[in-house]
């Protein structure tokens, strides 16, 4: 990818009824991963707190402070926490360094700013969202595949206004080229661009059929040159990023049924307490007081229901073992050396590409393969967007109609 910078590029943006010139630039700098250095911690924990076996012991230290009902030091609770707390630490930082990482390379998309020229090769992905000037193509024209935008794996043909198609690939008129462009603002929409290009005194309009949006790849084509439009169009303001969401924590089927079962294990702990409770009140009514010479109560206990309550919470910290609290590591070992097999397993290699298979998270194996719904459409090639709906079938049942002059579905994509 070669770059030609043109300092003398202005860029504006309006919005309806406002013009905004903006005398910055931005890089083409966008983040997919989900910590940095200072929110990993705080984030990293309140992630790992909403497993309630971990919320279980936090709760636990916290009972263990009081004397009244503590029987146990509170460091037996907060080493083996803060084990399982590092373990768990350490791999999600592992697994947002991996995503982290492809991203540097020798030649940086992120380096890229407003007002470069740059040169996409054959089969090259699209760095940002970039107005197409003249490709090897006769007239101009540019084949690219968008299926990371829409899902298509038809190409699309896009082309250069013919007034910098005569640039080809000169580079002394590349460099030298100047202008300015007039855009809307970001947004999501794939298929919509507009924009005005005030070139040597003349004004050219522009649509989507002239824009590379970032995440296409160039496909048939030798070579093309593109010019960054827009710097709102670059990095996480590209037409792609808009689409995508913030990168969030996920849970899995697993995570789900663990949780499911901690909270019966709680419901059983917690019986087992009351009812050990219940009986230690009863003890107390009907023989405690034979023994109040030799073990008087504490002056904070004054009744025996005081003390069936206290005896509660300290049953609950006694019986803590109930709830494993390897749980969710070992969970994670099992995971990260699935992760290894994946990463290690010669029959996914595929020998064209020189690529191997790659577990980019070690925190959704299991979800591999967990297909319900699979969704399919058509993209019109062949039927021009019309279809005529005849039959269905929703759980075994039949709907609609036989023959001919049903309904008419119109589909566009």
């Amino acid at each position: 990818r070669d770059h030609c910078r043109n300092l003398q590029w202005e860029v504006e943006s309006f919005v309806p009824l406002i013009a905004l010139v903006f005398f910055y630039l931005q890089n083409n700098t966008i983040k997919t991963s989900r910590y940095n250095v200072f929110n990993f911690l705080p984030l990293n924990l309140f992630e790992q707190f909403q497993r309630l076996a971990n919320a279980y012991f936090l709760v636990l230290l916290f009972l263990q402070l009081i004397p009244q009902i503590s029987s146990l030091a509170w460091y037996t609770t907060v080493i083996p926490l803060m084990v399982v707390l590092s373990i768990t630490a350490v791999k999600d930082a592992i697994d947002d360094m991996v995503k982290w990482l492809p991203g540097i390379k020798e030649d940086k998309w992120m380096n890229i700013q407003v007002g470069d020229i740059i040169k996409l090769r054959n089969n090259q992905p699209v760095t940002a969202d970039i107005l197409l000037l003249s490709s090897s193509e006769p007239y101009s024209l540019t084949y690219i595949e968008t299926a990371e935008l829409d899902g298509e794996t038809n190409l699309k043909v896009k082309q250069a206004i013919p007034v910098t198609s005569d640039l080809e690939d000169n580079l002394e008129l590349l460099s030298a080229f100047d202008g300015k462009v007039t855009c809307e603002s970001p947004n999501n929409k794939l298929d919509k661009f507009t924009g005005i290009l005030t070139y040597k005194g003349k004004d050219f309009t522009l649509d989507h059929d002239k824009l590379l949006l970032r995440g296409c790849i160039i496909r048939n084509t030798d070579w093309c040159y593109g010019l960054l439009v827009f710097l709102f169009h670059l990095g996480p303001d590209t037409k792609l990023m808009q689409n995508c969401g913030k990168s969030t924590f996920k849970r899995t089927h697993m995570d789900h049924l663990l949780n499911v079962l901690v909270v019966w294990i709680f419901l059983f702990l917690g019986s087992m307490c009351f009812i050990l409770a219940i009986g230690h009140g009863i003890w107390e009514n009907k023989k405690g007081y034979y023994f109040q010479n030799y073990l008087p109560w504490e002056e904070y206990v004054p009744s025996s229901a005081v003390s069936a309550i206290l005896v509660f919470w300290s049953y609950f910290i006694i019986l803590n073992t109930m709830v494993p609290i390897s749980l969710y590591v070992s969970v994670e070992i099992i995971r990260l050396g699935n992760s290894c097999y994946i990463n290690w397993d010669r029959k996914m290699f595929y020998a064209p590409k020189n690529s191997p298979a790659q577990a980019r998270t070690t925190t959704l194996n299991e979800e591999l393969g967990q297909v319900k719904y699979v969704f399919s459409d058509k993209t019109g090639t062949l039927t021009q967007n019309i279809m005529v709906f005849n039959k269905c079938s929703i759980n075994g049942m039949f709907y609609g109609m036989h023959g001919y002059g049903c309904f008419f579905f119109f589909f566009f994509f």
